[in-house]
């Protein structure tokens, strides 16, 4: 009877849940790295360099991190419904009046306004996944939702491609603005829609039975008590214990390798081959889609061995390996493509098994600002990384340098998913009894 509740209550909140939270978590990236693929005609429009360029992707992170904490503790005062709707529908309007940029100092104001208006959107997500999903099904959820990120690229990239084609010189516009327009107005209608769809806790799950709710109200503490014996949920603590601010830094050098790839494959594409818009789009999205099925794969395996570290720790190093092979073949076009993929498929496919570690031991108000904390910490890897390779590139046009200090990137991040001293493994029934536990706290 216990068994069957837990499968019909997870059954409905992967139903309920899931699908929408994966809209707009696709809505959110695809407008948060088309710019990759506008440069393609913008950077020629508005006379770019590969440095300015560099620095208009990562201008967007500036924003990102000084708004990212205060973002998170705002969406616990005034609940995850209300706040998630918000940043939605601030972010389409911001990614919308990118059409009207006519110069580089206007795409700097644009990107970095962009940035504000989605500070605190990832972590504030993965804390509202916590509180939904017990410890046992959380990197299965957050796969689920987090390969929106990659499949926004895998689909993204063709659209923008077509949009980009087909709109050209309509109504005196270019075909980069109106991709901004077309990708930037669902995220408007999805605020208001989330708005009205999301739910901000358990006890108020009117689509869950009664049975449902209580085992549910009484799973989510016993996971909270959890976390508070490993860690604590306190914001004070949280953000003061060095394991959180460590495994910021393991996730800003992945960002170094994830960001450096997904910004700048478009131009890499271009360089090596004569491919049309539409063409670069769809071989863009071949690493992606491989990195996607991996990022699945590897968080449903992590979630039944219940084990993380390892299957954090492996895929990383197939990433760096991916890399350095690929920059060493940088003069075989096609071979060096293949590595790309190999290392998009390591990467991608540690992501959601990472956010499922700090959630072990943070619960409360110390995973809110927790998992604040270490997006703020690779949120520098944002801008890091396009403008480190814009640097790069216009030292040299040769992509292998750049390629290289991604895999150095995410060699650090393997030796730290391998090393650092958190709780990689959790066992279901070490997490205490409370059959008739009170409701967590609200977000």
């Amino acid at each position: 009877m216990e068994h069957e509740l837990e499968r019909s209550t997870i059954s409905k909140l992967t139903a309920r849940l899931i699908p929408m939270l994966f809209i707009i978590w696709f809505v959110n990236y695809l407008d948060r790295v088309n710019i990759g693929f506008a440069a393609l005609q913008m950077n020629k429009e508005l006379a770019l360099t590969p440095q300015m360029f560099g620095f208009a992707a990562g201008i967007f992170y500036a924003g990102y991190i000084l708004f990212e904490i205060p973002s998170n503790m705002l969406m616990r005062r005034f609940g995850a419904r209300t706040w998630i709707a918000r940043i939605i529908f601030t972010w389409g309007l911001v990614s919308i009046g990118q059409a009207a940029i006519s110069s580089p100092y206007q795409l700097y104001s644009a990107r970095f306004l962009l940035g504000v208006a989605e500070a605190g959107f990832l972590p504030g997500v993965m804390y509202y996944l916590t509180c939904w999903f017990p410890a046992e099904y959380r990197a299965k959820a957050i796969g689920q939702v987090y390969s929106a990120n990659t499949l926004s690229i895998v689909i993204g990239a063709p659209l923008s491609g077509i949009v980009m084609s087909m709109t050209d010189h309509v109504a005196g516009l270019s075909g980069w603005k109106w991709m901004f327009i077309a990708e930037g107005a669902p995220a408007v209608l999805l605020g208001i829609v989330a708005f009205f769809y999301l739910t901000n806790r358990p006890s108020e799950a009117k689509w869950l039975s009664a049975s449902e709710r209580q085992w549910l109200i009484s799973r989510m503490d016993q996971d909270h008590k959890a976390a508070e014996k490993l860690g604590t949920s306190s914001f004070r603590v949280a953000v003061s214990r060095p394991i959180v601010w460590l495994l910021g830094v393991l996730y800003f050098s992945i960002g170094i390798g994830f960001f450096g790839v997904s910004v700048w494959l478009p131009q890499v594409i271009r360089q090596m081959s004569n491919l049309s818009l539409v063409q670069i789009g769809f071989v863009n999205a071949i690493p992606f889609l491989l990195g996607t099925i991996a990022m699945l794969l590897n968080g449903k395996h992590s979630d039944r061995t219940r084990e993380r570290r390892w299957h954090l720790a492996i895929p990383l190093a197939i990433g760096t390996a991916g890399l350095v092979a690929s920059a060493m073949t940088s003069t075989n076009p096609a071979l060096s493509f293949a590595f790309v993929c190999i290392a998009t498929t390591g990467i991608v496919g540690a992501l959601s098994v990472f956010w499922a570690v700090p959630s072990a031991f943070l619960s409360g108000a110390g995973a809110a600002g927790g998992l604040a904390l270490i997006n703020t910490i690779s949120a520098f890897s944002g801008f890091t990384a396009p403008y480190m390779i814009g640097w790069i590139r216009s030292m040299t046009p040769d992509f292998a340098i750049a390629t290289y200090a991604m895999a150095g990137g995410i060699g650090v991040a393997t030796l730290l998913a391998a090393l650092l001293p958190y709780p990689d493994r959790f066992k279901k029934d070490e997490l205490p009894a409370s059959a008739h536990a009170p409701e967590p706290k609200e977000l």
